[in-house]
């Protein structure tokens, strides 16, 4: 369906609010810019900043962009005869070769992950978003496999997906505070995704791989 003139101009609100917002933050600090200032610069009321984003973290971390739903949504999406680890390995590969703004190799996320380094409530929110993502890519291995109650399986394997996942965003923000370029932290990521994928173990490779006769499942979010 083609996007109506009321819903881009809510778009175009919406992602300018953030363009702003982030301006501000990368030039004087998190902590240091108020969301009264934030909706003055943006050009709009407080209240209509609070309709698009709930909180001062969202307008760095937006629901769309930093879903907990992003590796339950990957494997829901996978291909018949794929598993859940290398459905998730695959469509992080995808990201470094597009260089994707999701894993953070647009031009200038330097200073934005430098910002967001320095600000305790969006390290904490970084923290918690890896939990929650884990957890509901178990919940969806558990009913997948239709694992019995108190299995731990699913969670293992949840575990050491979300585990290689945080480990890339990771060493990325390791070589970007480094000044490595883009290209050659792709092409660095790309290399570890293939040591992450020798050394994991057979069992969490094949684990929840779809039926060759299943069709993906529609994500429930952007991912």
């Amino acid at each position: 369906m083609a996007e109506g003139l009321r819903e881009r101009k809510k778009r175009q609100t919406r992602q300018r609010i953030s363009e702003v917002a982030v301006g501000l933050f990368v030039e004087r600090g998190f902590d240091r810019v108020t969301i009264a200032e934030v909706a003055a610069a943006a050009e709009v009321s407080v209240n209509t900043l609070y309709n698009y984003y709930e909180s001062k973290e969202e307008l760095v971390l937006p629901p769309d962009q930093a879903s907990p739903q992003r590796l339950a949504d990957i494997v829901r999406a996978r291909e018949p005869g794929e598993s859940a680890a290398r459905a998730v390995l695959a469509h992080l590969r995808d990201e470094l070769r597009r260089r994707d703004r999701k894993v953070g190799l647009s031009a200038g996320f330097g200073r934005v992950f430098e910002m967001m380094r320095a600000a305790p409530t969006l390290t904490a929110r970084l923290e918690d978003l890896g939990r929650q993502m884990t957890d509901a890519l178990g919940t969806v291995l558990a009913e997948e496999t239709g694992a019995a109650p108190g299995d731990p399986t699913p969670r293992v394997v949840a575990g050491q997906i979300g585990w290689f996942h945080s480990l890339v965003y990771g060493e990325i923000g390791r070589r970007i505070v480094a000044g490595e370029k883009p290209d050659a932290i792709a092409a660095a990521i790309l290399e570890l995704l293939d040591v992450v994928e020798e050394m994991l173990s057979p069992g969490a490779l094949a684990y929840a791989t779809r039926p060759p006769d299943a069709a993906p499942v529609t994500a429930s979010a952007q991912v």
